[in-house]
């Protein structure tokens, strides 16, 4: 059955920055190619990793691969500041940049191509939003537009039916992605005080994390699990499957 189409497709190739926004890419059995596949450690915190948790101001770094996805090698992660400044995700300067912020040390960590552990980088595969959902949230919290942003999702879905928070009911059931991708909904997505930071400014609002646990049970979106690998592209059809 047709549910809709893809229309948008998000990868942070680094935890907790901002993602970058993608026409196509591959969907490994980890998930998108690269999704946090890189991530800032917190020496000062026993090398736990760095996140918006911690300084909220990582909202507004944004990660990007520069170059060809490849199975054996990743394009380099440039990261571009608040300021507009591009650096490789390594370089000393914005090391610096990230520890003076965050006054924290800070090292790095990446993972391979082919492999990017469920657990510490992600609680899932894949985080699903959908359109209908997010216009009913606006209508919820009735204070501005909700950035889609604050939720991180990777693929953004266009329903055929705008029935808000529909696929909550799709958990335990599958889905077929354009010709080739499959993937069966297996949870809620408990949301945490991270959506409650403004990507734009950094700026904190708890009345958006209220509104969903009023509303939601403190639930928004849904985790996937990738059951056929493949190619993936905006405007895909998504298919309930029986």
């Amino acid at each position: 059955m047709l549910i809709g189409h893809i229309k948008e497709i998000v990868r942070h190739p680094v935890k907790s920055l901002r993602g970058e926004s993608v026409k196509e890419t591959k969907v490994m059995k980890y998930g998108l190619y690269g999704d946090r596949s890189h991530a800032y450690l917190d020496e000062t915190n026993k090398g736990d990793f760095l996140t918006i948790t911690q300084f909220q101001e990582m909202v507004q770094y944004t990660a990007r691969f520069s170059g060809e996805e490849a199975i054996d090698k990743y394009p380099e992660v440039e990261v571009i500041t608040p300021d507009g400044t591009v650096y490789d995700w390594e370089d000393i300067e914005l090391i610096k940049e990230i520890e003076k912020q965050s006054n924290r040390k800070i090292s790095t960590r990446k993972y391979s191509p082919s492999y990017v552990p469920i657990g510490p980088i992600a609680v899932e595969h894949i985080l699903l939003a959908t359109d209908a959902s997010l216009n009913k949230l606006e209508q919820l919290w009735g204070k501005d537009d909700v950035d889609l942003r604050r939720f991180r999702p990777n693929l953004f879905l266009s329903l055929k039916e705008k029935k808000p928070f529909i696929e909550e009911e799709w958990i335990g059931r599958r889905i077929k992605i354009g010709s080739e991708v499959e993937m069966e909904f297996v949870g809620h997505c408990k949301r945490c005080m991270i959506i409650t930071v403004n990507p734009e400014n950094a700026e904190k609002d708890p009345s958006l994390h209220k509104t969903i646990i009023k509303e939601r049970n403190n639930n928004f979106g849904v985790y996937a699990s990738v059951i056929k690998t493949g190619d993936i592209q905006v405007d895909d059809e998504v298919h309930l499957l029986d």
